[in-house]
């Protein structure tokens, strides 16, 4: 099936790819080689052109509800401040086969990557859970280490789902808005792990983006690589404004409750924390 108005492109998903991989940067949510990004297109694309070559993989894990769809990832040790300039050498594309547990991992004959990101399991994990659960043909994973965000989590109160929405959603209107469900904060696990892998996909069922505890964040988007950005820049925009006035010794008021809830109104948001 070819690509449709409602299926992004190869080519634009690359691109949208690249642009939120430097976007992450100039926000410093992703210092060396660290964050990564991952697109499940549930439709049919070839990739042949762009990455030519081909390797049979094992999966980390079986995910069944992903067979015959395509995930693009970025490589393992892949600046994200890099893939714009140099896309096809920073990311590969793994068709999944019908039994859910091998794929083929096609790649450009630059690639500059041993293997896909280390924090595949993750994305491939989160990717199954939402498909088999909603049935979406798309979905954007994005793994960032926003500073303020992270700051915070090293905070024992803040490592609380309900004392850090109820900080961080109360400094700009846009918050509640752009973040109805949001940040779910989990404990710290060893990156990679079981623990870690099931906890993320329960906190992303409710949220839409969640804090790794002393890590970083965990973002997803069924609508554009663009918008599972926008959810770590808006968190660590909330986030640096509390840590400000941590700095401040909590002089600023910030937003009403009420304030929240009418905003909230006005656009006809639905939120558990109005």
């Amino acid at each position: 099936m070819s690509s449709t108005p409602s299926h992004p492109s190869l080519d634009e998903l690359i691109a949208q790819i690249g642009e939120a991989g430097a976007r992450i940067c100039d926000i410093d949510a992703s210092e060396a080689g660290a964050g990564n990004i991952s697109v499940y297109m549930g439709w049919d694309v070839d990739v042949s052109h762009h990455f030519p070559q081909e390797e049979q993989i094992t999966l980390p894990d079986p995910v069944p509800a992903l067979a015959g769809g395509i995930v693009l990832a970025t490589g393992s040790g892949r600046r994200l401040r890099q893939i714009e300039a140099d896309p096809l050498s920073a990311m590969g594309a793994v068709r999944i086969h019908q039994d859910g547990r091998t794929g083929t991992l096609h790649t450009a004959t630059t690639r500059r990557f041993a293997r896909l990101t280390s924090e595949l399991n993750s994305h491939l994990a989160v990717h199954q859970d939402q498909v088999a659960r909603r049935g979406i043909g798309f979905q954007a994973v994005v793994h960032a280490q926003p500073p303020h965000l992270t700051y915070l989590s090293h905070i024992p109160a803040y490592r609380d789902t309900e004392r850090m929405n109820r900080a961080i959603l109360r400094w700009e209107p846009e918050t509640i808005v752009s973040l109805s469900q949001g940040i779910g904060v989990l404990p710290f696990y060893v990156p990679g792990s079981e623990q870690m892998g099931a906890a993320n996909v329960a906190g992303l069922r409710e949220h839409e983006i969640v804090l790794w505890s002393k890590h970083g964040t965990m973002s997803r988007s069924d609508v554009s690589v663009y918008r599972a950005v926008d959810r770590v820049e808006y968190a660590e925009t909330a986030a640096r404004y509390e840590y400000m006035d941590l700095l401040a010794g909590g002089r600023a008021e910030g937003l009403t409750r009420e304030e929240i809830a009418t905003v909230a109104t006005t656009f006809s948001i639905e939120s558990r924390w109005l």
